[in-house]
This record gives C-alpha cells, sequence and structure tokens, in this order.
C-alpha cells in the first residue's frame, strides 16, 4: 500500500512553518489557491478547540492543465493538499501523494495521466525533501 503523501516536521512555530512551506510550494511551480483553517472552522461552528491546523489547496497551472486536458473530471482531485499542524514546539507537514490521488481515476485516462502524476509526484516530494533540508539545515548550524 502506498502512503498517502510525504512528511516533514519542521521545527519553528506554526506561522513561520507556513510561510517555509508557502516558499518550498513556490520553488516548484506551486502556488497556494485555497486555505482552510480547519482550527477556526471548527471553533466558529461547533465550538470544538484544537490545536493549529490548516489546509492549503496547492496548484501547478501547467500539470493541472495537462491533467484537464486529459479528463474535464479531474478537477474533483484538484488542487493537491498540504496539511500544516501544530504538535508542541514543532509543526507537522503532509502533503498529499498524486499517485494516491490519482489511482481514483477511471482506468481510461489513467495511462494518458502517467506523465503528469509522475510530474506532480516527483515535484511534491522535492518539496518534502527542501523541508526537511531546512530542519537538517537548522538543527546542524545550531
Amino acid at each position: 500500500m502506498q502512503e498517502l503523501g510525504f512528511t516533514a516536521t519542521i521545527a519553528a512555530p506554526f506561522l513561520a512553518a507556513k510561510e517555509q512551506v508557502t516558499r518550498a510550494l513556490a520553488a516548484e511551480g506551486f502556488g497556494v489557491l485555497t486555505h482552510i483553517d480547519v482550527t477556526a472552522t471548527l471553533q466558529a461552528k461547533l465550538g470544538e478547540k484544537m490545536e493549529p491546523y490548516e489546509i492549503l489547496g496547492a496548484c501547478n497551472p501547467a500539470l493541472a492543465h495537462a491533467a484537464l486536458s486529459v479528463h474535464r473530471n479531474i478537477g474533483l482531485l484538484l488542487p493537491c493538499n498540504v496539511v500544516l499542524r501544530e504538535v508542541g514546539e514543532v509543526t507537522e507537514v503532509s502533503i498529499v501523494n498524486p499517485r494516491v490521488m490519482f489511482g481514483a481515476v477511471p482506468d481510461g485516462a489513467r495511462a494518458s495521466l502517467d506523465g503528469v502524476v509522475h510530474e506532480a509526484h516527483a515535484r511534491l516530494a522535492r518539496v518534502a525533501a527542501a523541508l526537511k533540508g531546512e530542519v537538517d539545515g537548522g538543527a546542524a548550524a545550531g
């Protein structure tokens, strides 16, 4: 079974980690199209409290266009979700694995999407690696 996503732990406060994630995504051609503040939503709608938890909807326009050109309903799987969650003094980042996400695509379109899925997977894996590198680099420098 494939992992649902890539993970990294950033030794930084939540907002600083969010900025690092946004920069790492941009370096791979992804912009953040959507932002869901799960913490605020649960508080406002249910009166429930939880740690800072946000979902960023990341999109690489060229990859999205290529996927939509193959199958118009692929928009149901876009954008790529990135979850940030405060865990004590660090921020946990989880990035969706496009191979798992696009596994829901009908067989007829799946082969045509292989290149797009491979490219998205490689780019998001590099985002996670860059985030881990910032943590390792920060720890080594300290």
